[in-house]
């Protein structure tokens, strides 16, 4: 009698222990409805339901806290900050139904940072944001704020099936992290949506971004809106506006790999430089990304004036169909009819093209263009086969002001590199 006491003390302390490390904290515990209509923020305190559960997720003593917003609902809610640190070294966000915001500026209620973005994430190590839901911006009346960011935080996992699309501005903001993952993600915003970055990484060390799909649209249903691509159906209604990815100053040890990147701009490095800004991006290695239909590839653009660095940059086992200009170094980007006139530059060099085959629907399939003040130096083309989806022209290789070496097959051939 005494050990099957003891045994079954000993068993209900084991589940009552699992289940304080698993603490979940559901919005709709909290107030949230969930119908897709009702202002689940109309409280005194903006998004109150979500807060709330916020608060208690943060505060857990669990090891591993969950705050769940459940599937089979949508959740309308504005502008929202969720701020650390927690308590837990482990946190979880984990969206299975859909939140939605308003659906217009006039709409959105913000609070004390502004309209600047919607989703809000900051200090708070060990956060894991995952599920099967959606998040729609529904940014098709302005675009200017960004839809969800993660900022000031160290080991940071996103992805597990979640679905962007719509943003006000960028989609995927990560600023100022150490050691994230991005990883099994589908990000989608209309193509004449300006400045909707799919995934924006600024300021982050060690990050990984992989096995995602950027800029394409429902690639599981056919429509009269779509066409196949690659194997790939790609809606015509669903393109992103701007960059797929896209690395700006600050960043360092990022690699992106395993990328269904269009319609779109591409995986650019900046722009860097802007306004004479100091600009340093180092270590960046980018593999496995088929291109569809992008206005560009893999591109790294600089503003005239601006300083410091792009180095030590790799893409490599690139496939691209129709991109307009598949490799792309622009020292000289300008997103205005007038740009000023200047000798400095941000300096680019060790950058290696390796293993880009496909089609360019632009003429100009490769286009390198350096200030002859600052030349991008060490830059190195190996085994390029691009070849013109217009049967009446064939594709070139346009250079200025770069000095490096071309070997392996290159297709074009046009070995315009100076040689080092």
């Amino acid at each position: 009698m005494f050990r099957f006491f003891t045994f079954a003390l000993i068993t209900s302390c084991i589940v009552a222990a699992s289940l304080a490390d698993s603490a979940i904290f559901n919005v709709l515990d909290y107030g949230a409805i969930g119908d897709g209509q009702a202002d689940d923020t109309k409280s005194v305190s903006f998004c109150k339901a979500f807060a709330e559960a916020w608060e208690a997720t943060c505060g857990s003593s669990s090891s591993s806290p969950t705050m769940h917003v459940p599937w089979g609902k949508a959740f309308l809610i504005h502008p929202i900050s969720f701020k650390g640190p927690c308590k837990s070294k482990g946190v979880n966000i984990e969206i299975d139904g859909d939140v939605t915001a308003p659906s217009g500026p006039s709409e959105w209620r913000c609070g004390g940072d502004g309209c600047e973005r919607w989703i809000h994430i900051e200090s708070v190590d060990g956060l894991n944001v995952g599920g099967q839901g959606m998040i729609d911006g529904r940014g098709d009346k302005w675009w200017q704020a960004f839809a969800f960011e993660i900022a000031k935080s160290n080991n940071v996992t996103l992805g597990g099936g979640l679905r962007f699309k719509n943003s006000p501005r960028m989609q995927v903001v990560l600023y100022h992290l150490n050691s994230v993952r991005v990883s099994n993600v589908i990000v989608e915003a209309p193509e004449d949506s300006p400045n909707t970055d799919g995934i924006h990484v600024s300021a982050c060390t060690d990050a990984f971004i992989d096995r995602s799909i950027v800029g394409t649209g429902n690639i599981y249903s056919c429509s009269q809106n779509s066409s196949l691509h690659m194997g790939f159906l790609v809606s015509k209604e669903n393109e992103t506006g701007d960059d797929c990815i896209s690395i700006v100053d600050g960043s360092s040890f990022v690699t992106i790999s395993n990328i269904i990147c269009g319609p779109g701009h591409g995986i650019s490095i900046g722009s860097l430089g802007k306004h004479g800004a100091n600009s340093r991006v180092e270590n960046i290695k980018v593999s496995d990304v088929v291109f569809i239909g992008t206005q560009n590839g893999a591109r790294i653009k600089t503003w005239q004036g601006g300083k410091g660095y792009a180095r030590n940059i790799l893409f490599e086992r690139i496939l691209s169909h129709e991109s307009r200009n598949t490799i792309v170094i622009d020292q000289f980007y300008c997103d205005h009819e007038q740009c000023g006139i200047s000798d400095s530059a941000v300096q680019i060099s060790n950058v290696t093209y390796r293993q880009v085959l496909g089609t360019s629907k632009g003429q100009t399939a490769v286009k390198l263009f350096c200030s002859k003040a600052v030349p991008c130096k060490n830059i190195v083309v190996e085994d390029i086969e691009l070849v013109s989806s217009n049967d009446d022209k064939k594709a070139t290789f346009e250079c200025n002001n770069v000095y490096g070496r071309a070997q392996g097959r290159r297709v074009p051939n046009n070995p315009c590199l100076n040689l080092m």
